[in-house]
């Protein structure tokens, strides 16, 4: 009778921690795990996976020479941390991989990253120090998005995406970092969905 009644009370332990799974407000679209890695951001620090985790990071690639998504998708994502700090959101890093390592170098990207009035310059990790083949097949194989280096140009091809990475490393939702109606950048969302997976993973 005894170990009916505790299988019982196991049975019911169980519905209810899947039930509140369930009911997660958090849902994850991708399960893309970023494998380690370790480079130089603008500040001349050196940056891991590994000193990311615990908290969540919202990522993307640009180049600082590009004249065509990276301003706007950088402008995008300074309105993505505004939305944060108004939340009152703190426990976030965003994380830009350079598609151009040759020339961006970590003071090229300080400078980029000082004329876009960004609301907290310390979340931010511009990264370079590998090499260009690095990056293609990192952003290909890592986290499906193309980045290709344009021979006949000093343009590098590369997605618009923006990727949101658990706090284990671990790509679980992509947004549209640019588009021409900028209506069609969630960034309302991406900062509801930070806010959201961090208040779930407290």
């Amino acid at each position: 009778m005894k170990r009916k009644l505790l299988g019982l009370v196991l049975l019911l332990t169980c519905a209810s921690v899947l039930g509140a799974c369930g009911n997660s407000k958090f849902k994850a679209d991708y399960s893309l795990e970023i494998p380690e890695f370790e480079h130089v951001n603008q500040r001349g620090e050196t940056i891991s996976l590994e000193s990311l985790k615990g908290k969540p990071w919202i990522g993307m690639y640009i180049f600082t020479n590009c004249v065509s998504i990276c301003p706007p998708m950088s402008l995008n994502m300074a309105q993505v941390q505004e939305k944060l700090q108004k939340k009152g959101v703190e426990d976030y890093h965003i994380v830009a991989f350079s598609v151009d390592p040759d020339v961006d170098k970590p003071e090229v990207l300080a400078d980029y990253l000082s004329k876009y009035n960004v609301p907290d310059e310390s979340k931010w990790n511009l990264l370079t120090g590998y090499s260009q083949k690095y990056i293609e097949q990192f952003a290909v194989k890592n986290t499906k998005i193309l980045v290709k280096n344009d021979p006949n140009s000093d343009q590098v091809i590369h997605g618009n995406q923006f990727f949101l990475v658990d706090k284990d490393g671990v790509i679980v939702k992509m947004y549209n970092g640019y588009a021409e109606n900028i209506e069609d950048v969630p960034i309302d969302t991406i900062a509801s969905d930070i806010e959201t997976y961090i208040d779930e993973n407290l």
